[in-house]
């Protein structure tokens, strides 16, 4: 099976760079490979955000000052 690949140019600082040439030897992988598996897991980090900000969505609210004032409170600070 052939998978379908876009071009793009990313410009890198060159420490990074120099350290994902490194990691692409001692890891027998390509840049590309690892740059695709870093940005599909931080879209993946991204998509299990949004669905945890959707389920508490209707969780009730509370204002840092109110939160202060519990902690307080209850001798947390």
């Amino acid at each position: 099976m052939t998978t379908l690949t876009k071009r793009a140019t990313v410009y890198l600082r060159p420490s990074l760079h120099r350290a994902l040439r490194l990691k692409s030897v001692e890891t027998s992988r390509s840049l590309s490979e690892i740059v695709n598996e870093a940005v599909q897991l931080s879209l993946a980090e991204d998509a299990e955000d949004i669905a945890a900000f959707r389920e508490r969505a209707n969780e009730p609210t509370i204002s840092f000052e109110a939160a202060l004032k519990e902690l307080k409170q209850n001798g947390r600070i």
